[in-house]
């Protein structure tokens, strides 16, 4: 993943959340992912845990279930994790 955040996904997360969350509280989160993470079930749904927690967001089983598929399916790696970021956003 890059260093440097884009600053409209940025934005974007934070409208979404209705919160303003640092560019460091997310790289934090981002630092802890492995490639090894976005192919298990059990590390997602971590990972969609820690993200909804940060944002005080709560997310449904249905949509955490949607977000784990479409993780697997589209076989993204950290290189694709501002997509899955941006799909999230669509949520």
């Amino acid at each position: 993943m890059d260093n440097k955040f884009p600053k409209d996904l940025l934005g974007a997360v934070n409208k979404k959340a209705g919160k303003n969350i640092s560019e460091s509280s997310i790289k934090k989160i981002a630092s802890g992912v492995t490639p090894s993470t976005l192919q298990s079930e059990t590390q997602i749904r971590q990972l969609i845990k820690q993200v909804s927690t940060m944002a005080n967001v709560p997310v449904s089983e249905d949509t955490v279930k949607e977000i784990v598929n479409a993780v697997k399916k589209s076989g993204m790696n950290l290189n694709s994790l501002e997509s899955l970021v941006k799909m999230m956003i669509k949520k």
